[in-house]
């Protein structure tokens, strides 16, 4: 009994010193081994030697070569007069515009059999589509045959993920977040001074790198001299909940939320000790008078971290950005817009919170081949004179949209969760009525 407690506490030994050694320790302090850059390039090899395979298995079928479509329906990019106006050709030229034409219906049941079918919403709430299979449990829908080859390396695969991979990451993370409670409680004991704002980015910057590794991400950072600034505000659309590790592992923000219990509350009330993270209590969320009067004392200091805030307020599937919370453009100060676009091909970093609870989502990132991210750090940008805060959101949007090569909606991703507004029945009623009546919809 005593020999194999002897071999189990030798076993766990070498393992936290290999740990700690070759990925902890290099981590923290910002250094690569090269060990993550030759598992990305066998990683990549093998991925394409599968590619390979399932092309010559399916010669007659040419999916995989063929980029796919967002959706399974194709629609029309014109407006509703042009849509309408195709309708009517075949109709009398007295009936041609200006009052109501029975073909006008067809237009409405088309969008709405549409809409029912597959609406621009809710197709950004599920995983994006591949256009290859990438040796995961997730595919494409058009991938149906597996050669034999194929299985037994998706089969090692899975023991790689499960057996070598998930036990490594789940001890980085653990390490990662034990370093960030007791390492940000023993910098809240100092007293405020410059000292303790440094050592308190050092210990948020050591600890994000570490739960970094724990994913196996691997990030590019572009344009680093756009990154933001103390005193300003960092907003970027959102994917998954570690889009906060992706940003944190270049640079220190105030994070903003709201407070929770459980592990989620510990790590929240030992990080506020040593940095001035902005959380709000659930009643305090509602208010947004107070929530807008504490961000905006916050950018009003210029010795505290930028704010980050992901003004879509839900996670979108890493093919589009919607529509941003005008709340975070009229704090004022200076907005620095980033863009964050993963690479499917190695995981699925989107978070379906309808699908999945947090455990299990963070069970599926542990076990994929690895994150890999683009983060592209945008010019400051700041209110223009005479330009509302809407307008200013999506300005920005825009160029977060177009950064990424993400598709640029105007649609609230809360429509996650809630019904239409009655507001845009009424924009589509307007339009059609105005048309009718001959006057500019614009009016």
């Amino acid at each position: 009994m005593d020999e194999s407690w002897d071999l189990t506490f030798a076993v766990v030994k070498a393992w936290f010193s290999v740990v700690v050694t070759f990925i902890m320790l290099p981590a923290m302090f910002g250094v690569s081994l090269g060990i993550t850059e030759l598992y990305m390039k066998i990683l990549v090899k093998t991925l394409e030697w599968a590619t390979l395979r399932i092309q010559k298995e399916r010669k007659k079928q040419e999916v995989l070569n063929a980029s796919l479509a967002n959706g399974i329906i194709q629609r029309d990019d014109g407006s509703m007069e042009q849509e309408i106006g195709e309708l009517r050709r075949c109709r009398p030229k007295s009936l041609a515009g200006g009052e109501f034409t029975l073909s006008d219906i067809f237009y409405f049941s088309r969008k709405g059999i549409e809409s029912i079918v597959e609406d621009e919403v809710t197709q950004r709430f599920s995983s994006e589509e591949l256009a290859s299979w990438n040796l995961l449990t997730r595919t494409n829908n058009n991938f149906h045959y597996i050669s034999l080859r194929l299985t037994v390396i998706w089969g090692l695969g899975v023991a790689i993920r499960y057996c070598i991979l998930l036990p490594l990451r789940i001890t980085l993370a653990a390490i990662g977040l034990s370093w960030l409670v007791i390492g940000t409680t023993l910098v809240g004991l100092l007293p405020s001074s410059r000292m303790k704002n440094w050592l308190s980015e050092l210990v948020h910057l050591m600890c994000y790198r570490i739960c970094a590794r724990a994913l196996s991400a691997t990030i590019h950072y572009h344009n680093k001299e756009n990154k933001p600034r103390k005193g300003g505000i960092c907003v970027a659309n959102h994917t998954s909940p570690i889009d906060v590790v992706i940003l944190a592992n270049d640079g220190c923000y105030a994070m903003v939320g709201q407070v929770h219990g459980g592990l989620m509350g510990v790590l929240q009330r030992s990080m506020v000790k040593s940095c001035p993270h902005v959380w709000f209590e659930r009643s305090e969320m509602k208010d947004r008078h107070l929530v807008t009067t504490r961000l905006r004392n916050h950018v009003a200091d210029k010795e505290k971290l930028p704010i980050l805030i992901f003004p879509e307020g839900t996670c979108i599937n890493n093919t589009s950005v919607m529509m941003f919370k005008k709340g975070s453009f009229e704090i004022g100060g200076r907005i620095y817009p980033v863009t964050i676009k993963y690479d499917p091909q190695f995981g699925d970093a989107f978070w379906n919170s309808g699908k999945y609870n947090m455990v299990s989502y963070l069970l599926r990132m542990m076990t994929s081949w690895a994150i890999v991210c683009n983060v592209w750090y945008l010019p400051a940008v700041e209110r223009q004179e005479g330009e509302d805060a809407v307008h200013f959101a999506n300005r920005v949007k825009s160029a977060i949209a177009r950064q990424g090569g993400l598709e640029d909606l105007s649609w609230d991703g809360g429509l996650k969760r809630a019904k239409v507004k009655d507001t845009y029945k009424e924009q589509q009623q307007k339009k059609y009525s105005s048309m009718i009546v001959g006057e500019d919809s614009s009016d």
